[in-house]
């Protein structure tokens, strides 16, 4: 999950559009972030939370927006994010540093105890893009997870990964997080691919960038149309059509 609508996929299926994986084509497998590509936005999951719990959003913002920024940003200076992404931060211990920034719209403390999990509550699986991930597994095409995990292990729908993926790799389980060249590896090489054989999908442009400086394609999900289009077209392969 990272913290940081469009047309529905109908407008866009056709049964004219494959995503068959070619002997000749460079493209064998596909690696999707969770939160935010997988899910609804996470945007629109934080701010159902804020609203929930009644929490000033601009204590948020200003609590969580320099360490999203350090995680995240060019320097990648240390902050919390990196610590509980990578599993070296419990919840609990995660929580006490956030909730402590955080103001109540009524100016009480914010409860620490639970507020990943509340942070998470409204995240709700994308049923379109799952369906994608399945299309391009019976097409032939290996497909695996990498998420930066933050807290609660029990939100991902663990019992859904067996019917999506070759391979998962969540981010505190490994002790690294994107946008670190090694979890690149990590999750390409789990495949028994390369990163020139895969295509990274993920709502985080640092992530992104880390990608395709390693070499794999990329595309930068903003919302299920969009993202099945472009992955339509790196599958065609150079000077074909992703429509048959």
């Amino acid at each position: 999950m990272n913290v940081h609508c469009g047309l529905p996929m109908a407008l866009l299926r056709s049964p004219s559009i494959s995503f068959v994986a070619e002997p000749t084509l460079k493209v064998r497998g596909v690696i999707f972030d969770w939160g935010g590509v997988l899910t609804s936005p996470i945007i629109d999951t934080v701010q159902a939370w804020l609203e929930a719990d009644r929490i000033d959003r601009d204590s948020y913002v200003a609590a969580v927006r320099p360490w999203i920024q350090q995680a995240y940003g060019p320097d990648e200076a240390q902050s919390p994010v990196q610590a509980l992404e990578r599993g070296e931060l419990s919840d609990a211990e995660f929580e006490a540093a956030l909730a402590a920034l955080l103001v109540s719209t009524d100016g009480s403390p914010v409860p620490a105890a639970g507020l990943l999990k509340r942070m998470f509550a409204a995240s709700a699986v994308d049923d379109d893009m799952l369906e994608l991930v399945r299309e391009l597994r019976r097409d032939g095409l290996r497909t695996g997870l990498l998420s930066n995990s933050w807290g609660v292990q029990d939100a991902y729908p663990r019992h859904l990964f067996a019917d999506l993926f070759d391979d998962v790799v969540i981010s505190a389980e490994v002790g690294m997080r994107k946008p670190e060249e090694r979890i690149f590896k990590l999750a390409v090489g789990r495949l028994g691919l390369s990163p020139g054989e895969c295509v990274f999908v993920d709502d985080v442009e640092g992530n992104i960038v880390a990608a395709r400086a390693l070499g794999f394609a990329t595309v930068h999900h903003g919302e299920p149309a969009a993202t099945r289009a472009r992955l339509a077209e790196l599958l065609a392969g150079p000077g074909r059509s992703a429509v048959a």
